[in-house]
């Protein structure tokens, strides 16, 4: 058996635990390699786990082509999620339409509007919640867990490819022909709404192209900085 059929048998059997122990499950898809990695998995095994996706409104085009690209590929569906608008008109009117680049705080109150709050409402009613995030993808995240209780969202949250490489999760994505963002091969690691992203150069840090106008210490956009209990 392969080293990566190895972590893939890993990753089932996380997600296994997760159904069994704390259905109902949702999948929060940020539609980036890693989570087209685990949409696979899940499509592939059936597990009974609900799939979405935040559509801030801000998101590159590459982005809306790769969601139509899982609509025709995978038999399971994937739920978008909006921003509510009376938020975002409220906003923009006060702060402009690029208002987030004002300030830290004007940044997260975007965030906080465009992901944070439909997070929250694609959870509603969930026991546990995945991810696809990896701890070497930020220095941010070196400490998450593999399951572990989020105290913010009062649920289960689990990071089936934690331990897995960047090398990894693109063998996996060539071997089993999986659909992913164009942009990746842009030099776009990270990919979140078109104003809030670019493109990396060799040796800078995969997050670096995230917010990039702001200074490099703990860049995320408020979806994984909760308090959280460790399980595992």
């Amino acid at each position: 058996m392969s080293k990566l059929q190895q972590k893939v048998e890993q990753v089932v059997a996380v997600l296994t635990e997760a159904v069994h122990d704390y259905a109902p499950v949702a999948f929060a898809n940020s539609l980036g390699a890693e989570d087209m990695v685990l949409m696979d998995l899940i499509d592939r095994y059936n597990f009974d786990i609900e799939m979405f996706s935040l559509d801030t409104g801000r998101l590159p085009q590459e982005t809306y082509n790769l969601m139509q690209a899982v609509r025709t590929r995978y038999k399971s569906s994937l739920r978008i999620y909006f921003p509510n608008v009376k938020q975002i008109e409220e906003y923009v009117a006060k702060n402009g339409v690029n208002g987030f680049y004002e300030s830290v705080d004007l940044r997260k109150r975007c965030c906080h509007i465009r992901k944070v709050e439909p997070l929250r409402r694609a959870l509603n009613g969930k026991r546990a919640w995945v991810t696809g995030m990896r701890q070497v993808q930020a220095a941010s995240r070196i400490n998450l867990k593999l399951s572990a209780y989020d105290m913010d969202n009062r649920m289960q949250k689990f990071n089936p490819l934690l331990e897995w490489s960047h090398e990894e999760v693109w063998q996996y994505i060539k071997e089993n022909d999986v659909p992913y963002n164009k942009l990746h091969d842009d030099f776009y690691p990270s990919i979140g709404c078109a104003p809030c992203t670019r493109a990396v150069t060799p040796g800078e840090d995969v997050r670096a192209g995230r917010w990039w106008w702001e200074s490099s210490g703990n860049k995320e956009c408020g979806l994984h900085v909760g308090k959280v209990i460790p399980i595992k």
